[in-house]
């Protein structure tokens, strides 16, 4: 698990194809490896990899084809600026949301403006993906913990303020780019527990009715 907060700007080193899929080398700069072991999970543009060899300046990882089909790992090439993130530890301040690494789909970054010292992201994300994402709600892009603040239909904004853009990759993103998004964990588990289970016709009892009586909506 991680929380979404970018601990460093990492870049691609090597890609290597590998019976089908492929390895990526991984420099992650100012980001330490001292306490790290072969088989952790690192999350590098929002997607849990494990750590298949550590290196001097940084690790090994293994890319499914799952992960190229559903990632922007497929459009990287070397000096791919990356963002990276440990996996929390009991310890670990929750400063973003829960993130699993688990990526839900790709957006298309349609709009960069200024906004006082921030720069508004406007994204579009496939349409059975953008009934996840509510306004002030968390989402997950590239690997940043970060609030929804508008929504329309299967397009959205962020605020990105100064030091976000200088501690994560987002500063290198241009319009058309494709991004990683995980939606939150609790909008999909939502879902789940509204329909309840239909191979079953097991119903939860959790309705529209009452999650408005309850204050969640």
């Amino acid at each position: 698990m991680f929380t979404g907060i970018i601990l460093a700007i990492g870049k691609i080193t090597q890609i290597q194809q590998k019976a089908g899929d492929v390895r990526l080398s991984i420099d992650t700069g100012k980001l330490s490896l001292a306490d790290a072991h072969l088989g952790d999970s690192i999350a590098v543009n929002g997607i849990c990899l494990t750590a298949v060899e550590l290196t001097e300046h940084g690790f090994v990882a293994d890319v499914s084809n799952e992960t190229l089909a559903r990632t922007n790992l497929k459009q990287v090439a070397i000096g791919t600026p990356v963002n990276l993130e440990l996996a929390l530890m009991p310890q670990t301040r929750m400063g973003g949301h829960i993130v699993s690494g688990h990526v839900d789909g790709l957006a298309n970054l349609l709009e960069k403006k200024p906004d006082g010292r921030s720069i508004r992201f406007k994204f579009r994300v496939a349409n059975e993906l953008a009934k996840y994402i509510a306004e002030k709600g968390s989402i997950c892009i590239n690997g940043i913990s970060l609030t929804v603040n508008s929504v329309n239909g299967a397009e959205f904004s962020v605020n990105i303020v100064p030091h976000t853009l200088k501690e994560t990759s987002l500063g290198f993103a241009a319009v058309n780019d494709k991004v990683n998004i995980e939606v939150d964990l609790l909008a999909r588990y939502m879902e789940r527990l509204m329909k309840g289970d239909a191979t079953t016709d097991c119903k939860s009892g959790v309705t529209e009715n009452l999650l408005k009586e309850s204050g969640f909506i």
